[in-house]
């Protein structure tokens, strides 16, 4: 058992889901710190240096967005956005501005706890089957190492989030084989077939991928769109082999 606790900052304006959440959370082994607003979620961020933030979109002061938006200027934090019922506009926003996944309110706890294990598992989470023993991965100007869980372009790092390198890693994993959205959810964001999602958090993070990683996102080279399936990387080319031209 590890003697350091994981630390969840819970975000809320109202107090019954901040006492909810600390307490269920607190059972189940984390060590919990809560804010009541967007600004207080700012202070209490960089006191406490937590593990993952969840935070709820509807607050005072600075909305859960304005939250998001600051967190990603200096962390990538595991960040799981609380939104509105039904509200398909909150979640793609809480998505695009680097969210790692969401929660519809009215939630259940044992839901946001497997959302909470789930984000914690999986970037914390050691090689995926298919990348080299190296971990080390080159592909035109683009490196991933899968051992630091870092990611350069030329000699620039690109600042990626733990998802969003997960997401990246499995399908580098099989480069040239197309997984489907539901498969990707499954094992990015460990969501079980049965369970019907918006498949938009894949597309949403594919998006976020695309922008950072390739040279025209309009047009990705890298990470292309498998039609009516899903998702593939590239096929990675093995040494001394050449791609086929476009007319083959």
């Amino acid at each position: 058992m590890d003697t350091q606790k994981e630390r969840i900052l819970v975000v809320d304006d109202e107090a019954s889901i901040r006492r909810i959440l600390e307490t269920r959370l607190s059972m189940i082994g984390y060590d919990v710190v809560t804010a009541a607003d967007g600004e207080d979620a700012i202070a209490t961020f960089h006191e406490t240096q937590p593990d993952l933030v969840v935070l709820d979109v509807m607050m005072p002061k600075l909305d859960g967005y304005g939250v998001c938006q600051e967190l990603r200027k200096e962390s990538d934090i595991p960040i799981i956005m609380l939104t509105a019922l039904g509200d398909v506009a909150d979640r793609i926003t809480g998505l695009e501005l680097g969210a790692d996944d969401y929660v519809v309110k009215p939630f259940s706890p044992k839901e946001l706890e497997a959302r909470i294990r789930s984000v914690l598992r999986r970037v914390d989470k050691d090689g995926v089957a298919g990348i080299p023993s190296s971990g080390v991965i080159s592909v035109n100007a683009i490196r991933i190492d899968t051992n630091k869980r870092q990611v350069y372009k030329g000699d620039q790092r690109i600042r990626l989030t733990g998802m969003e390198f997960s997401l990246l890693e499995l399908l580098v994993s099989k480069s040239g084989e197309a997984f489907s959205r539901s498969e990707i959810l499954q094992e990015v964001w460990g969501y079980t077939p049965e369970r019907h999602v918006d498949t938009r958090v894949v597309d949403v993070h594919v998006s976020r991928l695309r922008a950072k990683l390739e040279e025209d996102p309009s047009n990705p080279e890298l990470i292309l769109t498998a039609r009516g399936t899903g998702y593939l990387f590239q096929r990675i080319l093995e040494p001394g082999e050449k791609r086929a031209s476009a007319s083959n």
